[in-house]
């Protein structure tokens, strides 16, 4: 979510229009893969995302400094997560997990640098592989459950609809910001704007796709799904801030890297699985 705090109205930039194109570009090749190839199509999509936001995570803390060779391990050890989820009895996710922090406790017997540094890159290296794999990996569990593909098309449509909500609640009447020292561009308003639209986009995917949901459950899970996408957003946004990038990279047009794309459906997917699992019988 990209809410702004100014006192005048804006008019939306040329990166407006850039969002517009990717979106167009790439959402009836999101539908393809989701809908019409089948599971592994699905979970090649995720993998590849995940490495590369991944990657774009190592990249945060790495700076511009030469990747280190624990940093291919970690996005490796990412797709080894995610592919231990898709199929449970084939990879362990324990032994990917129990390997990740056997490589990061040995760092500072193998990187050659200074003590305080290796555990540093220890600690990034797991961090890494669980806040991308480990979250990524609740869309491929979503996606495995009943009419998993329509799951898939609601959370990622309701996540997508306050995200622009959001965006363009903050643009034309953000006035008082959400969380300064974070994001200082996030407004209250900007996030009454993505919950309205999130539930209005809930509702609409009941009626067109999904009708197993209730309006009830629409109308929770607007809010939820709200508010999981801003904890995810201003997690990446402290990681930035913290290391003075703007984006995670550049990967998208208008859209920064792959981790600003995923940085909400990290936090959405898994509330979503779980108010699916434990709630309601869809």
């Amino acid at each position: 979510m990209s809410p702004t705090v100014d006192k005048a109205r804006p008019r939306f930039s040329s990166e407006t229009v850039r969002r517009v194109m990717a979106a167009v570009v790439f959402l009836p090749i999101f539908y393809l893969l989701v809908h019409d190839l089948g599971p592994i199509a699905f979970f090649g999509l995720v993998a590849l995302s995940g490495m590369l936001a991944v990657a774009e995570f190592y990249r945060l803390h790495l700076a511009q400094a030469p990747w280190p060779w624990w940093s291919w391990a970690g996005v490796a050890a990412t797709g080894f997560l995610l592919s231990s989820i898709q199929w449970p009895t084939v990879v362990a996710d324990r032994t990917v997990l129990l390997a990740t922090v056997v490589m990061a406790l040995c760092m500072p017997l193998l990187s050659g640098k200074a003590l305080r540094d290796s555990l540093t890159d220890g600690m990034v290296l797991v961090m890494g592989v669980l806040y991308i794999g480990l979250l990524l990996g609740y869309l491929l569990l979503i996606r495995a459950m009943p009419d998993g593909a329509l799951l898939i098309f609601f959370v990622v449509l309701v996540t997508w609809a306050a995200d622009t909500g959001a965006y363009i609640a903050g643009k034309t009447m953000g006035r008082h910001p959400l969380a300064p020292v974070v994001s200082p561009k996030k407004t209250y308003e900007g996030l009454a704007g993505g919950m309205l639209l999130a539930c209005l986009g809930a509702v609409g995917a009941r009626a067109w796709f999904l009708p197993g949901l209730s309006l009830v459950d629409c109308l929770v899970l607007g809010v939820i799904l709200t508010l999981a996408g801003l904890i995810g957003d201003l997690a990446e946004s402290a990681m930035k801030r913290s290391t003075g990038f703007k984006d995670s990279g550049a990967l998208i047009p208008g859209h920064g890297g792959m981790l600003d794309r995923l940085d909400s459906l990290l936090f959405t997917g898994p509330a979503f699985y779980y108010y699916v699992a434990i709630v309601t019988t869809v």
